[in-house]
């Protein structure tokens, strides 16, 4: 057993060798002079020293580093065209450790000053291909940049493989560069090879007869591989809502230029769907709406929904039942029903409706061609009628936007036409056509600029017997703000509004993002619903609060009636209002 005496010697030898190790430790600091940011970064990330800053390690440590450093550094600005650059470096003692100090003058980049870049083989030929290797960079006369010399190859290498040539290679890939004299020489040859069709297809796991799936093949049998067709292949039977699980893929180990296999494994999703929800709007007042989604019915993939909405002035309940023809132009057939009971200060309306019409993809639009039989009974103002309308009608609707959800940048455009002869079963004559776009236009620091309109014109052979929901009328949430809902309107001889065969609606509106999910808006709304040359400038503006909800976007706006003949416009409006931009 040790004395007293012996352990007290040991914490003290233990301590002095933890002081001299204390003593050896030093912290470093790096400086670079001379560069840009941008290779300065690229400098710092390549630099062994860099990793020790914040930390301790011994002076022989830092100064083995900083030897390296140089080299370090001349390596990381070589990517970006400069191969001679002068580097002065020294190592400091500062009180707190060592300093180490780099001061670089890059010099005169690399310039290309020869460059052949060929594609060999039938893939030279491939439009997209040729646009590659013409834009290839850098050029004859750029700065030696291996950023875009590498994104160009890779550009190269995917307009082959998107034309089908599954195993293009490239045999010669140099560049040379002359340190000394401050030029290179780029060299790069590509061998097409085969090009590629594709070949039998096999689906697993469908839950439709056998053929079904085969609608949604983009391309026709002997046409030459794509990656892209694929990929549309995939997004199409996403977008088929049937499939839980979509996975198309090429087998390309069994590939042979006369035809790739394609696999497409697949697995239902829910075939039913339930869905409630809560919902307010200053136009129809809170309100719930309850709806089932079949999703499919049988093994033709055909689908079945009803909604029903009942709110504080609307009530109604559609019933839809599709017939898709999955294809080129994304065909389906569709027949619904709709009953709808809507009570609002301008008038009152039951009436039944039945459609029957075909939607396809038609140059860039949703197209939609079919009949409409309404029929029911309304009241406007104080004059009651019952009326029954078959007419025609044919839809344009166009939208885009870089985010749906939310919308910074986009628009959506929407042309009608509806028409009827006064036959057996209308009780009146009348055409229309309608007109309704919307855009979009983000700005910097979470703004946005937002701009609508709404155009309408109709001839009716005897205006008192068409529908409300077939007149023009102006005013409400998604209106003109700061009136109430279709309280504009032309107005019969006690004053009251009946509606108008001629609609011209204008908005400009203004928003800004304090918050990621919170912002105030500004907004300016014009225009009148009218009969004839009876044109009224009507003219509402307000301000308003806007809410990313996580069931969509709330608006809550504050509108007052700038301008009006309507007897009764005057005082605030509260507007209030949920859903999508576009």
């Amino acid at each position: 057993m040790k004395s007293p005496r012996q352990n007290l010697r040991r914490l003290a030898w233990l301590a002095s060798l933890f002081c001299a190790a204390s003593a050896s430790a030093a912290q470093v600091q790096v400086t670079l002079e001379g560069l840009d940011k941008e290779l300065t970064e690229a400098a710092k990330t390549n630099l062994s020293l860099e990793q020790y800053v914040g930390r301790e390690a011994t002076p022989a440590q830092i100064r083995r580093l900083f030897k390296t450093g140089r080299e370090e550094i001349r390596k990381a600005i070589e990517p970006y065209g400069f191969y001679n650059p002068k580097i002065d470096a020294r190592l400091e003692q500062t009180p707190k450790g060592l300093h180490a100090i780099f001061h670089v003058v890059r010099g005169e980049p690399v310039i290309v000053r020869q460059r052949k870049v060929i594609v060999q083989g039938s893939g030279g030929d491939i439009p997209a291909v040729k646009r590659a290797v013409r834009r290839f960079r850098p050029e004859e006369g750029d700065t030696l940049d291996d950023a875009f010399y590498e994104a160009s190859k890779d550009r190269v290498q995917q307009a082959l493989l998107g034309a089908g040539y599954l195993r293009a290679w490239t045999p010669v890939r140099k560049v040379e560069v002359s340190r000394s004299e401050n030029w290179a020489r780029i060299d790069v040859e590509w061998l097409s090879g085969d090009r590629y069709k594709f070949g039998p297809m096999h689906f697993q796991g469908s839950q439709f007869r056998q053929g079904f799936l085969d609608r949604f093949i983009p391309w026709q049998p002997g046409d030459w591989y794509s990656p892209d067709k694929l990929l549309e292949m995939q997004q199409r039977l996403v977008d088929a809502d049937y499939f839980s699980t979509v996975l198309v893929q090429p087998v390309l180990e069994q590939g042979r230029p006369e035809g790739v296999p394609i696999h497409v494994e697949v697995a239902p999703a829910r075939r039913t769907v339930y869905t409630a929800g809560l919902y307010i709007s200053t136009d129809t007042g809170p309100g719930v709406r309850v709806g089932m989604q079949r999703r499919w019915i049988n093994d033709a993939g055909h689908k079945f929904g009803v909604s029903l909405d009942t709110a504080q002035r609307l009530k109604s309940l559609d019933t839809r039942y599709q017939i898709p023809m999955p294809g080129p132009n994304d065909r389906s057939f569709n027949l619904g029903l709709t009953y709808r009971d809507e009570d609002t200060d301008t008038s009152k309306s039951k009436n039944g409706r039945f459609a029957a019409n075909e939607t396809r993809q038609w140059r860039g639009f949703t197209r939609t061609l079919g009949v409409q039989y309404l029929t029911g009974n309304f009241e406007v103002a104080d004059e009651q009628h019952y009326s029954s309308l078959l007419y025609g009608e044919a839809t344009l609707t166009r939208k885009q936007a870089n985010n749906f959800s939310f919308v910074r940048n986009g628009y959506s455009v929407a042309f009608g036409l509806r028409a009827a002869p006064q036959l057996t079963l209308s009780d009146t004559g009348f055409s229309q056509l309608t007109f309704d776009g919307k855009y979009i236009k983000g700005l910097p620091k979470r703004q946005r600029l937002l701009f609508r309109a709404s155009l309408g014109a109709e001839v009716v052979k005897d205006f008192d017997l068409l529908p409300p929901e077939l007149r023009f009328f102006a005013g409400g949430d998604r209106s003109v703000r700061g009136f109430d809902y279709q309280a504009i309107g032309s107005l019969d001889a006690s004053g009251k509004v009946i509606g108008g065969t001629y609609l011209a609606v204008g908005s400009a509106e203004y928003e800004y993002y304090f918050l990621r999910n919170w912002g105030v808006a500004t907004f300016v709304d014009a225009g009148d619903a009218f009969r004839s040359q009876d044109f009224n400038l009507n003219v509402g503006a307000g301000l308003g609060v806007r809410w990313r909800s996580p069931v969509g976007l709330v608006r809550v706006d504050l509108g007052y009636p700038v301008k009006s003949e309507i007897p009764d416009a005057h005082g605030i409006r509260l507007h209030i209002s949920l859903g999508p931009d576009l």
